[in-house]
């Protein structure tokens, strides 16, 4: 088991460094916006990992605390001329405090009760953002919103704002394996697998499941506001249901509960649509379709693909030994 996992943090580090270095082989400006938004999507999943992957809460908010860390972020930097850095800052303490709301809901519904409390609270952030017209400005949106700079290096072009994007994903990748595998990690997985023996051990139930909301509504509200800061504009259309279930879908693809499986969904899902895009009308179904075989036939997503082909290996392996 060490084994597969140390092999797994190596293929992993070998996709950031390719990611990386792809803008130095394409200048396609269009990819290079692919590149920032699957960067953004992978450390939205990683925090949608910890409330749904490891605590098996699951939570289809995550458009909804997407929008306000966006429009946090955006509407002090723009409105008020506050660093995006420190914009930045306060998008997180939007998103902690989102955490300890939405998670106390988890702690008496379970199941599609608890999806239908995320997906209203993502409704209603969509819908107030719609109709506070003087704030968000609505469906016409937040426009000239200003781009980080890291001391004297604006980071107003694509390119630039990738590294920084890739940079920050990175860092919180590592501080996910790290809290994965803690005593935190453990809690979570513990409650996703047996409720009743974390109760008879004496652990508060209370505060973990609000724990891994709230580090989940972290990421996701950390993302909204590199979103915001990478795209300059944002409009309360862009944060719908679909943005949340494409979310939960890439979390599902990739592997629930395995960070490398995070980076997979991501990657693909963010991929997918512009793959399909020569179908044209045929686009939708066939997407759907894909996801759908995945799921019945990859239960535990494409991260398990090496699992089996490993045993495979192994199997025929062990036929040859014995003739």
């Amino acid at each position: 088991m060490k084994k597969i996992k140390s092999k797994q943090y190596i293929v992993m580090a070998a996709t950031f460094v390719i990611l990386a270095l792809v803008p130095i082989f394409i200048n396609n400006n269009y990819y290079i916006t692919i590149l920032n938004q699957m960067v953004i999507n992978m450390l939205v999943v990683f925090g949608l990992n910890f409330i749904t992957g490891l605590t098996g809460q699951m939570n289809l908010g995550t458009a909804g605390i997407y929008a306000l860390g966006a429009y946090t972020s955006a509407l002090l930097s723009r409105n008020f001329g506050i660093s995006p850095w420190l914009t930045m800052i306060a998008a997180v303490f939007v998103g902690f405090l989102i955490g300890r709301g939405l998670g106390y809901p988890s702690l008496k519904m379970r199941g599609v009760y608890l999806s239908l409390t995320t997906l209203a609270f993502s409704e209603i952030v969509r819908i107030f953002a719609t109709n506070l017209v003087s704030i968000t400005g609505g469906t016409q949106g937040v426009k000239n919103i200003p781009r980080f700079a890291v001391g004297f290096i604006q980071l107003d072009s694509n390119v630039k704002y990738f590294y920084f994007v890739l940079i920050v994903t990175i860092v919180l990748c590592l501080l996910s394996i790290k809290i994965t595998h803690s005593k935190w990690g453990r809690e979570f997985r513990a409650v996703k697998d047996n409720v009743d023996a974390i109760e008879s051990l004496g652990l508060d139930i209370k505060k973990i499941k609000i724990r891994a909301f709230t580090i989940a509504a972290m990421y996701g509200a950390l993302g909204g506001a590199l979103y915001a800061h990478f795209n300059q504009f944002i409009t309360s259309t862009s944060f719908t249901t679909d943005l949340s279930i494409s979310y939960v879908i890439m979390l599902m693809i990739g592997g629930i509960g395995n960070i490398f499986g995070n980076i997979i969904g991501a990657i693909v899902i963010t991929l997918l649509p512009e793959l399909l895009r020569f179908l044209g009308d045929y686009y939708q179904i066939t997407y759907c379709i894909l996801v759908l075989l995945c799921a019945v036939f990859l239960p535990n997503g494409l991260i398990s693909l090496y699992g089996k082909a490993r045993h495979l290996y192994e199997k025929k392996s062990a036929v040859k030994g014995g003739e």
